[in-house]
């Protein structure tokens, strides 16, 4: 009977945790598709790809923020714990706009900033295409457990 106790309340823990998660691990694909460079202020690299300067205002992050606490994360933290990303970097030939913003915890970048930057080096050396990179970065965005073996893939390139 205890065990069946701490069960239940397991579950219910769990099923509170996932309700009302404090921070998401991986950008709302709904709001958070990710976006490229419509409106390039130079082009990058040997595959001439459209780069936008970072330019994300305050509101536009306070905007970022009030929409992912509508999709039910608290984002409770202190707000340094966070930083406005680009689901597409800005390197890789990302957009600024709100379709390509969310809001990153430390447990997400800690993990994905590595890859994105070896990434636009081996892209500003030719080493990889454009597209097979924002595959790989969103791909691994969106599931951290890939995120070891896209980088040792990276730094066979």
């Amino acid at each position: 009977m205890k065990h069946l106790f701490l069960a239940a309340i397991l579950s219910l823990t769990s099923a509170y945790a996932y309700d009302f998660a404090d921070h998401p691990m991986s950008p709302d694909l709904q709001m958070t598709p990710g976006k490229l460079c419509a409106n390039p202020t130079s082009y990058r690299y040997p595959e001439r790809i459209p780069y936008c300067e970072r330019n994300v205002d305050s509101a536009t992050k306070a905007w970022v923020f009030t929409n992912y606490r509508k999709k039910g994360f608290s984002l409770s933290e202190p707000r340094d714990h966070y930083k406005i990303d680009h689901f597409i970097p800005l390197c890789a030939g990302g957009s600024n706009e709100l379709t390509n913003l969310w809001p990153q915890h430390v447990d997400v970048y800690t993990v994905t900033d590595e890859m994105e930057g070896l990434g636009c080096q081996k892209l500003s050396q030719g080493k990889i295409k454009q597209a097979a990179l924002v595959k790989l970065i969103k791909d691994v965005k969106c599931d951290l457990s890939k995120a070891s073996s896209a980088l040792k893939y990276l730094y066979t390139l």
